[in-house]
């Protein structure tokens, strides 16, 4: 029966991995239906509407709706700045996988019922199963860490997006400069980064012109742009080109002045991860590199006192 029990549970954790994964696919660029009608249109077939939907895979027909509507109940409990809050850091995460504030949070709904499920299971088991009498101390650790879960992944991910646009920033700015002292306006040179590069940077240059050109102010595309980055020294360089246009500053002066400070945080950003290393490297040096020393240098001195005449005061 503890057997039984045992692959319930995996059963279970390997659902809620799916519902995970599921969640984290990768969102295509064109609609799931929109897709299918694209291609019933090519074969040249007429369908109804009813048998398009049909032709749809199970997660998009009935699996995913179920992890939005999860979502959705779980909105209806949460406080609106908690959800303005998920959408700024989804925002700041660069929108991963498609995420949205309701799939966010039916991912920490799914979390929460692993522990429920893991407390029902010890309710049942027999005697003698290592869940009984013990629901509450694996639910309760298992509740915690599946509703944390999804804000540390989140976490990673902004950290590692902020991180990447650090990097990029000294050459993106590099190539604005040179784009803008050739006689390129600041739009079209913004292009010209979101053209040559593939990174977070890029896109984001990209969807300011897409912004711009859909009739929105550039101080105030530049200003969303910052916003949804999160980065003192992005604030900083927005702040400073939004203030040459409206004072007529040399542009170029401005970019120029920008890079090479951009380029100096970047030095010292280095310099202050390199002066780290002996203190990271410090734990495991003493948890797993002196042990094994240990064990290398003093085991001939343990045997050659075992085979001396000491062996004996030593109770060896």
């Amino acid at each position: 029966m503890a057997w039984v029990l045992i692959i319930i549970l995996v059963v279970i954790m390997g659902g809620a991995i799916f519902l995970v994964f599921l969640g984290l696919r990768e969102a295509g660029e064109r609609d799931p239906l929109q897709a299918r009608l694209a291609e019933f249109a090519a074969r040249g077939e007429s369908a109804t509407l009813e048998e398009i939907e049909l032709s749809q895979p199970l997660t998009e027909r009935v699996i995913y709706p179920m992890a939005r509507r999860f979502g959705e109940i779980a909105l209806r409990f949460t406080p609106q700045n908690a959800i303005q809050t998920t959408q700024h850091k989804l925002e700041l995460a660069g929108n991963p996988t498609g995420l949205d504030p309701t799939l966010f949070w039916s991912l920490r709904l799914a979390g929460i019922s692993l522990g429920i499920f893991m407390v029902i299971l010890a309710a049942i088991a027999p005697e003698g199963s290592f869940l009984k009498g013990n629901g509450l101390l694996y639910g309760i650790p298992a509740s915690v860490l599946g509703f944390y879960l999804p804000e540390l992944w989140l976490r990673s991910k902004i950290n590692k997006r902020q991180t990447e646009i650090r990097k990029a920033m000294p050459d993106a700015l590099d190539l604005l400069t040179i784009c803008v002292e050739a006689g390129l306006g600041f739009d079209a040179a913004m292009s010209k980064v979101y053209d040559k590069w593939d990174n977070p940077l890029g896109a984001a240059f990209g969807r300011v012109i897409r912004e711009i050109q859909l009739g929105k102010l550039r101080r105030d595309a530049l200003r969303d742009m910052a916003s949804r980055m999160g980065i003192p020294e992005m604030t900083s360089f927005v702040a400073a080109v939004i203030q040459s246009e409206q004072l007529g500053v040399s542009m170029a002066k401005v970019l120029r002045i920008q890079s090479d400070q951009m380029r100096l945080k970047r030095r010292q950003r280095a310099e202050e991860e390199a002066h780290k290393a002996p203190v990271k490297m410090l734990f495991p040096m003493a948890i797993l590199i002196f042990p094994t020393i240990c064990i290398v240098l003093m085991t001939p001195a343990f045997l050659m006192l075992m085979r001396s005449a000491l062996a004996g005061v030593f109770g060896f």
